[in-house]
Parts: C-alpha cells; structure tokens; sequence
C-alpha cells in the first residue's frame, strides 16, 4: 500500500464521469452509486446524455457525462459542480472544464489525447502540454494501456472488447480514492455477465487493477473518506424517479382491488416507466406497447371504461397528440392518470435534457372547457407517493389527472425509505350495483353530493347500460343535447369536481417564517436547488420561506393567504415563467418570475444569488 497517501474528511463531495457515449459512463456512474449508497452515504444523481442514438465518437456532442453527489448528511442536489472529474477523452474533459470546481482533480486518460481526438474536440493544443490546465490537481493515467495489460491473457477477447472495460478500470480509480468496497459491483458482474466467464473475467480484472494502481503508484497523494449517512432507521433502495413512479403505480393499482393497465408509446424520457412494469405480471399489470400515442391514449380510456387502473406515459410531444383523447376522457369522467415526463421543446426538442415547459400545456391543452387535476414530484422517491396520490385523486372525482414529472427526476437517483405497504390507506371504490326495476332507471351523470363524481360503471353490469361518447351531454342522463343550459351545467360541474378536490388535498406547508420579506415558490424538481439556497440563505440572517408545490391544479386552498404574508414573491422554474403566469392571473398579485432555459436544473448558487439580488 502507498503508505503517503493521506485522507481528507469532507462530509460530501461531488464526482462526474464523462467520456464518449459508447465508454460506458452511465454504467459506471451507476455502478459509483450504487456502492455509496449500500456504503450508507445519502446520494443525489444527474445523469446526463445525448439524445443521438450513436452521436459522432469523441466529439463534443457525444459527451456522456453523470454526476453523482454523496454525503454524511442530508443532500437535495447532485451539487453545483464536481470537485472530481474523470475524463476519459479531450471532448469529455473540454464539455466539463467549465463546470469543475476551481482547484479540483482531473483524472484524465492520456491514451485519448491523440491528435485526431484533439481535432474532434477543437482543441487546437493539447491541454495536458499548455497551461490551460493551471489551478487544477491533474492526474494523467494511461489508462488504455493499462487496462489492456491487465487483460493481456484473455485471448478470447479483442482489443476493441477489452476496452470496452476501460470504465471499470477508471471506476476502480475512483473506488480507491474514495475508499468504496468493490463487492457491490463485482457480485453485479457475475449477475450481469452469467452466461459469458470470459466478460466476468475481463471486467472484474479492469476493477482491481485500477483499485491496485492507485494503491500502489505515487501519483495519488490524496484519498478522501467520507462517512455514513445518519439516516432515519428503516429500509432503503436506491431509486430513480421512474422507477419510483412505477412502483407508485402498482401500489395504488393494490390499494384500490384494480388490475393496472399501462397502455404507452416508448418515448424518452419516460420509457423507463414501462421498462420497469413490464416485468411485473405477477403483481396483476398489464403492458401494451401501441402503435402510436393516439393509440395508447384511447387504450387507457378503453382499460378505464372496463374498471382497471389505466395509465399512459408520454413526454410533452405525446401529449400533444394524446390531446383530444384526454379532452374525450374529460368528457366521459372516467378515472385514470397521463404521466407526463417533461424535456426541453418545442417540437423533437432536447429530449435527454429537463423543463418545466408543459405546465401550461397541462392546464390548457385541449380544446373547449377542460380542466384537468395536475400534480408534480418533487424529487426522485416522491414520485411513488405522487403516483399513489395521484390515483386516489382520479378515483375520488373520477377524472382524469396528469402527473407532471421532468427528465431530471426521471433519471436521477436517491435513498428512498420504502415504505411499510399497511401504513398507505387504501383507495375505496365503489361501483354501482345491477339493477333490475324498470322504474328506477340508471343515470350515468347522477353525481355525488359532496365530490360531484359520477358513477363508475362497470360494462356488462345489469340494468347499467348508458349512452357514451364525445357529444355533449345532458345533465343525469348523458345523452346527447344541445340544450344551452345542459352545456354550461356539465361544463360547470366538471370544474366544480376539480376545484373541490381543494378541500380533499392538504395545504400548504411554508419551511421558514410565517411571514417576512421573501418568499421563494418552487414546483416540480427544482425543489432540492430551492430549499437548499433558502436554507443557506436563511443560515445567512435573510427573511425568506420557501413554499414547493407539489399539487398545481387545484392549488392549495390556503396559498393566497401565504403569498400576501410577504413583501416580494419569486418563482423559479425552468421556463418562461409559466407557474408566475398562472398564480398572478389566479390571485390578481405581485409575483416575479425567475425563468431558466437552458435544459439543465437550477442550481443551489443561482437561487442563492437570486436572494442576495432581491433583499441585499
């Protein structure tokens, strides 16, 4: 062991891998996290890709890159900027120079610094022979070569195989520096790579000789500990935002006694979703993978109409088209829930890159008078109970209710305390019963008095047959009508239903002062950027409370009353300014906007020097 290396105590740091799309970094980034969170650090994750299938090798735009920030405390961010970074190419190390923290280590693959991969990343001198590099701790590895000694004796495998495990060699690198144990990711191995030793051999081989060269060379002065997180007891997993959704989903579908139908279109950035329910038939879920987004849409409202919980997901283009079947949904008020995982657009738009541009959208996105509940997530493990929230809202106003998620909680990761199952009340359903008398006949639009739902007839029932379909309807009876009067009544009772859900949902908690001289409003994931630059702030002698809003339509019925405690209020979103919009036309007040567009997450030093700016 390299008896002068020292360890430095931090309580979080943040590393980033970046390479070529096809060197294997979110696989490794994955891997760097998953044994940090079995080591029992608390961990926040930002992956982050190119939307090509195969982008131009070592280029600019095939950079992949995942940031992972670990802690012995509690974290809400993947952080502002790495301290580490591990470039395995020059595109990769010029993509992140500018993020790096200053005074940070570069861990570099010499072998890729060749002049024609200088060229593709438009470097016109090679960085690690200039002083570009100045006032970073850079270590130069050749880790090309060295990988391929390691496995110099697997002569089943080509050159182009074995460097293909160059990015544990790297991951084995960092594993040292950081002092992770291997065991996580080396039981991983032989799980992954069960019918091919000759892959278990080379990757395992990659791991320990980059965990051994950098115990054994003087290149590295410098390890770092990090210790366990003191989290609340109980069991964890590690999850990502989808993954979370998913398992929302099938819990709901188990609190209500209901199959669940997951009728969908692949789309990124939610794909994952069915990626995740697909496997699941044994929990009683159904996947249909449809033609197109009209398809899947009139699936769900088909699988609804039936008595299952019907689900569809989509990104902001599938929604477009999913349009007129949710405004036919609305119509016929059957219960199910549109998952929305939220990029970059217009149009193709950034579709591996995060927004909050579909906020209007979702409220106002179909033809005629359509309201639609929405609710938002406010970081990876909250899409479970916003799944589950979501279902019981949709079942007790029996509406559709969009769900609206974004790519950076999608893909991001964190500790998620699973929950026991029988702490989650169930979702009560009652469905009305056949019928027999001729004089009482059915009404389909008999509405209850307190929620205004209708009822929830299951086809095939005796005695509730009903008309349905897009036409208007009259009030009871659902039958097609013209009556001007019947068209303002249903109108007006399909958004009396929503805004009563007000009195159902929770209000709103305020973190910091009751009342004061800011308030910072956040929805979606920009909740951990927010409340953590409130919380510095805060720390820092400022008067400003934080407000997250996890549900968007209705809003919260005491959010008035908090908005006018203060003297300035600020919404930071990641667009336009679309909750702002929303929230002074609503209340008639004075709130600013604070808009970013540029398909990344806020970060913790934006927020903060926002404050500084409004109240310095």
């Amino acid at each position: 062991m390299n008896e002068e290396t020292e360890f430095k105590e931090l309580d979080s740091i943040v590393v980033r891998f970046a390479g070529d799309s096809g060197d294997g970094m979110q696989l490794t980034g994955t891997q760097f996290t998953n044994t940090s969170a079995v080591f029992g650090n608390d961990i926040s994750t930002m992956p982050d890709f190119p939307a090509e299938i195969r982008a131009p090798a070592g280029t600019l735009a095939g950079v992949s890159g995942f940031q992972v920030n670990f802690s012995n405390k509690d974290i809400l961010t993947p952080g502002d900027s790495p301290q580490v970074l591990v470039a395995m190419n020059p595109a990769a190390l010029k993509a992140s120079l500018k993020d790096l923290e200053s005074g940070g280590t570069i861990i570099v693959n010499t072998d890729a610094f060749t002049q024609t991969n200088l060229r593709k990343a438009d470097y016109a001198m090679n960085p690690l022979e200039d002083e570009s590099l100045v006032g970073y701790h850079v270590i130069e590895v050749p880790l090309t070569t060295l990988n391929r000694e390691a496995l110099k004796e697997i002569e089943s495998l080509s050159t182009k195989d074995k460097d293909r495990s160059q990015n544990f060699f790297a991951l084995g690198i960092v594993f040292w520096m950081f002092e992770r144990p291997m065991e996580t990711t080396l039981e991983w191995v032989q799980k992954k790579f069960a019918k091919r030793p000759d892959l278990i051999e080379a990757n395992t081989k990659a791991l320990q000789a980059g965990y051994f060269f950098g115990d054994t060379t003087r290149t590295f002065q410098q390890r770092y500990r990090i210790r366990p997180a003191q989290l609340p007891p109980g069991t964890y997993r590690k999850v990502t935002g989808n993954e979370a959704m998913a398992m929302g989903l099938v819990t709901a579908a188990h609190k209500m006694g209901k199959p669940l139908f997951y009728g969908t279109y692949p789309i990124t950035p939610a794909s994952d979703i069915l990626h995740a329910l697909a496997p699941l038939r044994h929990f009683d879920v159904r996947t249909f993978q449809a033609e197109d987004e009209i398809a899947a849409m009139g699936s769900i409202i088909g699988a609804a109409f039936g008595g299952a919980f019907a689900v569809t997901g989509t990104s902001g283009p599938g929604v477009a088209l999913k349009s007129e079947g949710m405004g036919l949904a609305i119509a016929l008020e059957l219960p199910m829930v549109i998952v929305n995982v939220q990029r970059g657009g217009p149009s193709t738009g950034l579709p591996t890159k995060t927004e909050q541009s579909d906020l209007l959208q979702a409220m106002f996105g179909r033809n005629g008078e359509s309201p639609i509940v929405v609710l938002a997530p406010q970081s990876p493990a909250d899409c479970f109970n916003i799944a589950v929230e979501a279902a019981r809202c949709a079942m007790r106003a029996t509406t559709p209710v969009m769900i609206l998620s974004d790519g950076f909680l999608a893909n991001s990761s964190e500790p998620w305390p699973v929950p026991n199952p029988d702490d989650i009340e169930p979702i009560l359903i009652e469905h009305p019963a056949a019928r027999e008398a001729e004089d009482d006949p059915f009404m389909p639009y008999a509405r209850d008095e307190e929620t205004l739902a209708r009822p929830w007839a299951i086809p095939g029932t005796r005695g509730l047959e009903h008309r349905i379909g897009g036409l208007s309807k009259a009030p009871l009876t659902g039958n097609v009508s013209y009556v001007p009067e019947h068209h303002e009544q249903m109108t007006h009772d399909r958004a009396e239903k929503i805004a009563r859900l007000a009195e159902f949902l929770p209000e709103q908690e305020v973190f910091g002062p009751s009342s004061g001289d800011l308030l910072m409003i956040s929805w979606g994931g920009t909740f951990g950027a927010v409340r953590s630059g409130v919380i510095k702030a805060q720390r820092n002698g400022r008067s400003v409370a934080h407000a997250h809003l996890r549900y968007l339509n209705p809003l919260p019925r005491n959010l008035r009353d908090i908005i006018s405690n203060y003297k300035q209020v600020i919404v930071p979103e990641l667009n336009g300014g679309q909750l702002a919009f929303l929230l002074r036309g609503r209340f008639g007040l004075n709130i600013q906007s604070f808009p970013k567009m540029h398909a990344r997450p806020f970060k913790i030093s934006e927020i903060t020097s926002k404050i500084e700016e409004l109240l310095g």
